[in-house]
């Protein structure tokens, strides 16, 4: 090709953030553009896995990215009387070479962007600017976009080589690609999220999940304590409310009422956390239906294609919709950097990422659909829903361990496997089709 490959990215998310460092360093010449007028740290917590952060340490973020979070030691599993189903050690402590970060999303969000404005220049990202549509004449062509101005109440258009659908489940770029999807697919439970100022619990740098679908507790701290001793912890309420239908489109941003859920928390007292004076103690909770979207067939329509939430929203299960976004932006890269150096063509570069990426995460939405590592508390429930004396007593030998192992591979994050070590987005080949197959 002629003069330096050119991509538009719609969405500065996490991942369309990432995907523009990964691709600049590829060299590749990229705008981001932002629906968000003036993007702020909003939200909540999440956790990042460590096949993604290794993809963050590839460019070069860990020295920014780690003291704003916490480098999270293991991951607990209990029923809703606080008993103690499984418990495994997580990044560093588990052996990996890096760490699983837990951190404010708004926190790695605005770092990501402060990184992309130093690398790739001040204009880089363009907030306030909604995609409208978009056009390709062949296959082979630039691709035009339209998209709105919201500070101006214009319409302003752009051209690029590719452009990349990174504009979240509600993508305007997938609506475009197949029209007539529909809303996202919602099974009746719904999650409210806050953080915490609180006492440190177990080990400090401990995530449990407690209770069981559809009544279920997660937690962890996503900063150091402060002079206090207290630190911030992230956590998420999950009721079923099918019978009440679902109110509201989904948005992260939604405002949620204590009396909606904290009742049925109100006797979880456990001898190593008070829940109910975790909930208590929430500043803003938020509401969030938990939705995905079936997986689709293809994700590249001749230079266009998708990435993170429009390619693949899945359950927030097994904190992975962060984690696999990242890996997607710099599997595209790797694949694109080809192109940039005259070696492929715009359309088998993204053949290859699509190849790469599509039929794996599509496995991990049908996982998650299955609850993933959480069915552990699914069956203690069936299994003792009264409580256990002994857990040996609930689980066969060896069960427990294989539901955490069987997740792990699938989702590419095994700290002994030589290949996912070296690939992180490397995969147990041997979990079934693809959901998405014809």
């Amino acid at each position: 090709m002629v003069g330096p490959l050119r991509v538009i990215v719609a969405g500065g998310g996490i991942g369309g953030l990432t995907a523009a460092l990964a691709l600049h360093a590829v060299g590749v010449e990229v705008r981001v553009y932002e629906s968000v007028v003036e993007p702020k740290a909003l939200g909540v917590g999440i956790n990042v896995l460590p096949h993604a952060v290794s993809q963050l340490a590839r460019l070069g973020l860990l020295e920014d990215l780690l003291p704003r979070g916490v480098l999270t030691a293991e991951l607990c599993f209990y029923n809703r009387h606080g008993q103690l189903i499984w418990r495994e050690p997580r990044g560093v402590d588990a052996g990996y070479a890096v760490p699983q970060l837990s951190i404010h999303r708004g926190e790695l969000q605005l770092a990501l962007l402060d990184a992309v404005r130093r690398r790739l220049g001040p204009d880089a990202v363009v907030a306030g600017h909604a995609l409208r549509r978009f056009e390709q004449t062949d296959p082979t062509a630039p691709v035009a976009v339209e998209l709105l101005d919201r500070r101006a109440d214009a319409v302003v258009h752009d051209r690029a080589d590719v452009l990349i659908g990174a504009d979240g489940i509600h993508s305007a770029v997938r609506a475009q690609l197949v029209p007539g999807e529909g809303p996202p697919n919602w099974q009746g439970d719904v999650l409210w999220r806050s953080t915490t100022w609180a006492e440190p619990f177990l080990t400090g740098r401990s995530m449990f999940m407690a209770g069981h679908l559809p009544h279920k507790f997660v937690a962890y701290p996503i900063t150091a304590p402060r002079e206090d001793g207290r630190c911030l912890v992230n956590w998420i309420a999950e009721l079923d409310r099918r019978d009440e239908g679902l109110a509201h489109r989904e948005d992260w941003n939604r405002r949620g009422r204590l009396e909606d859920f904290a009742p049925r928390f109100d006797d979880w007292h456990f001898d190593w956390l008070d829940i109910p004076a975790l909930i208590a103690g929430a500043s803003d909770i938020f509401e969030y239906p938990m939705v995905d979207r079936d997986p689709l067939p293809r994700w590249t329509f001749g230079s266009v294609t998708l990435l993170g939430d429009a390619a693949h929203p899945m359950f927030p299960i097994g904190s992975n919709g962060a984690s696999q976004a990242i890996i997607d932006a710099l599997t595209l890269a790797d694949a694109l950097g080809p192109v940039v150096r005259g070696e492929s063509s715009i359309a088998a570069g993204l053949a290859r990422y699509e190849d790469e990426r599509r039929t794996r995460t599509s496995r991990i939405v049908g996982s998650n659909r299955r609850h993933g590592p959480e069915r552990v508390l699914d069956l203690a429930e069936q299994r003792a829903p009264d409580g256990f004396a002994d857990v040996n007593d609930v689980f066969a030998p060896g069960e427990l361990e294989e539901i955490a192992a069987s997740y792990k591979r699938l989702a590419g994050f095994v700290a002994t496997d030589p290949v996912a070590r070296d690939r992180p987005d490397a995969q147990d080949e041997a979990v079934g089709p693809d959901p998405a197959a014809p």
